[in-house]
């Protein structure tokens, strides 16, 4: 028997222990032991292999019957209002944008050139090949947010290139499975989709919390490739010069500034020399002016971004204040006529009915004309009269308020500060090398990155919603493919095939959980699980120490998928007790999942990259590979509880 089988069966017989010694430990079986009774067979059952939505969906009914006492009819009310209710949630209609946006981008081909890019332009750090994998695998994973396609496509194009440049093959395996799945934690994700729709989070805040989470995880995978690659030369040996070699296009090699008798220090003194004209016979003026053109783009978008941002941060809008006041009520002092129980009728002229006499009665308001004109009604912008007689003068109109600066913030001066140094390295080690990998990078590396900060900025600065800023995706998506001449029915209708049948998929999933914990709750498994975890009088820290162990180990036998939708409202009923935020839990669990991938035996990445491995690449060298990175998540869950400003930050900047 193969070792994962035997993983597997061990833990099945570790829950069905687990189920007897229950059963056998009360002497009254209740609602709540029969709740904890379904939620144990349904973590075996998807064990055994069957769908996952069909099994929470089956266990739902059946035990929602039992609780009825055999009410059939109960019962299909039961399952047709949870459907509804999850068919009915508009945080859903994204789900289908985002994945077929990811797919699109997928067939564009883009994976190819992006990573031959990062490839030639890490080409001098150390790992450079696992670097370029996983900086290939964050951008792609965040602009398709699918998993498989992302290891599938790296285990193609990075495996082959890294096992020849005589890499460890679980080093090159671990790069290409832990990058993948980045997609489910960078935005836009689905797991944040429907952590959201279950918590009742808004998925805007959690995409806006996820993002330095994310880039922390992979920043800290490629300090793990720099560091073994330094420490362990075999496991990732560098890069050869004729590996580093960039191969110029013709009419660059035609330039004399390139032969070693008019050989410059610098490529803007080669352009500057072969702009004079008497040296570059062969080349017209017009390729020469585009490779200046090329030159300036990025000092023009670091001078564009710091202008724009600035006046965005430094200019304080003025503050607008309307005067609004409650019917019935106003800001000049009480009128003789004014009894406080609301508005006053006005004074009537003499030509129709008349004032009550004026010793038994109300006066006339002061200032009544004689001629029967109508008065000003109390509160009116004249001067009021006060109870005393003494008539108070005007108020005068605040001026308008103008719109005021403050100095940059911090967080401003650090981001362009970073950029300013990368421009300047830019242009004091450029060469004709060099602008060929700029090429590249503006024909892969940018569309992608446009698509993304296009779609999430949309999103986390309050310009469009979720589904809408999906539906612009998609379209970038369509465009993209357009673009890069991969469009065509084919492609569409692969595209839209495999879109319809994830989001069927994920539609299905959140049915079933909803049924499943409908049911979960009429038997009262919630409550028991509730008061038993309420018993052990934990702290704090003591309870998401507890949370986070389950959800990790959790990650071992079942998917992402299925640990939201079946644990998740377990545990979040128990957040408002320990005053834990359920965004920064969301973000720490999204963090947690992506163990979901990398542990044995489900491992999802591990048999994606193995169906396109070479033979000799086993299965076990892909998990001992895949057990560091696992090591690092680990290593960011707490680094993240530690410093919880790193996941709320931004939310907090944009929202709160």
């Amino acid at each position: 028997m193969r070792r994962e089988l035997r993983f597997g069966f061990s833990i099945m017989a570790v829950v069905i222990t687990a189920i007897l010694w229950l059963l056998l430990s009360v002497d009254t079986i209740t609602h709540g032991h029969q709740g904890l009774l379904m939620l144990s067979l349904v973590v075996i059952a998807i064990m055994l292999g069957f769908p996952t939505a069909f099994t929470l969906m089956g266990m739902g009914m059946i035990f929602t019957w039992l609780a009825y006492d055999g009410d059939i009819h109960r019962t299909l009310d039961l399952m047709v209002q949870a459907a509804y209710k999850s068919m009915a949630n508009d945080v859903l209609i994204a789900i289908p944008l985002f994945v077929f946006m990811g797919y699109l981008v997928e067939r564009a081909n883009l994976i190819e050139k992006l990573f031959k890019s990062m490839h030639l332009a890490m080409a001098r750090i150390p790992g450079s090949l696992a670097v370029a994998t996983l900086v290939t695998c964050a951008i792609f994973a965040t602009a398709t947010g699918i998993v498989g396609a992302v290891v599938t496509l790296m285990g193609l194009l990075a495996l082959p290139a890294m096992l020849k440049a005589g890499y460890s093959t679980p080093m090159a395996a671990g790069a290409i499975t832990a990058g993948g799945c980045l997609g489910i934690l960078l935005p836009p994700s689905v797991l944040l989709i429907l952590y959201g729709a279950t918590a009742g989070v808004s998925v805007v805040q959690l995409y806006a919390g996820a993002f330095f989470p994310g880039l922390m995880l992979a920043g800290l995978y490629v300090a793990y490739v720099i560091l073994m690659a330094k420490l362990k030369p075999s496991w990732a040996p560098p890069l050869s010069a004729e590996e580093r070699r960039v191969e110029l296009p013709p009419l660059t090699q035609a330039l004399p500034a390139q032969t070693e008798q008019y050989a410059p220090k610098h490529l803007l003194q080669a352009i500057g020399r072969t702009l004079k004209g008497h040296r570059n016979a062969h080349v017209s003026l017009a390729y020469m002016l585009r490779q200046f053109g090329l030159l300036l783009l990025p000092g023009l978008l670091f001078l564009l971004l710091a202008i724009s941002t600035w006046r965005a941060v430094t200019i304080v809008p003025p503050e607008v204040v309307y005067d609004i006041q409650p019917i019935g009520f106003s800001n000049s002092p009480p009128s003789p006529l004014d009894s406080g129980d609301g508005l006053q009728e006005p004074p009537l002229d003499d030509s129709g009915l008349q004032e009550p006499p004026q010793a038994y009665g109300l006066q006339e308001p002061p200032g009544a004309q004689d001629d029967g004109a109508l008065a000003e009604p109390p509160g009116a912008a004249s001067p009021a009269e006060t109870a005393s007689g003494v008539a108070e003068p005007p108020v005068p109109e605040a001026p308008a308020a103008e719109a005021s600066t403050q100095p940059a913030p911090t967080w401003w001066w650090i981001s362009f500060a970073l950029l300013g140094a990368a421009t300047t390295l830019f242009y004091l080690f450029l060469s004709f090398a060099r602008l060929e990998i700029f090429k590249m990078l503006l024909g892969s590396f940018f569309p992608l990155v446009v698509l993304i900060l296009a779609v999430l900025g949309s999103i986390v600065f309050g310009l469009a919603t979720p589904t809408e800023a999906a539906a612009m995706g998609a379209l970038g998506g369509f465009l993209l493919a357009a673009a890069y001449k991969r469009l065509n029915m084919t492609v569409l209708k692969e595209s839209v095939y495999l879109a319809a049948k994830t989001s069927a998929m994920v539609c299905w999933l959140f049915v079933g959980s909803a049924i499943f914990s409908s049911a979960f709750a009429l038997l009262g498994g919630q409550e028991l699980i509730e008061r038993w975890v309420l018993s052990m009088n934990l702290t704090q820290f003591e309870f998401m120490v507890l949370s986070q162990i389950v959800i990790f180990l959790l990650g071992w036998p079942l998917e992402w998928t299925e640990i939201i939708v079946i644990f998740m409202p377990i545990f979040i009923p128990l957040l408002a007790h320990f005053n834990v935020d359920p965004l920064f839990f969301g973000l720490l669990v999204a963090l947690n999942l992506q163990t979901a991938f990398l542990s044995p035996p489900v491992a999802m990445s591990a048999f994606y990259l193995k169906g396109v491995a070479p033979p000799h690449v086993t299965l076990n060298q892909i998990f001992l590979g895949m057990m560091p990175f696992m090591g690092i998540q680990i290593l960011a869950i707490a680094l993240l509880y530690i410093w919880p400003s790193i996941g709320l930050w931004l939310p907090t900047l944009l929202y709160r």
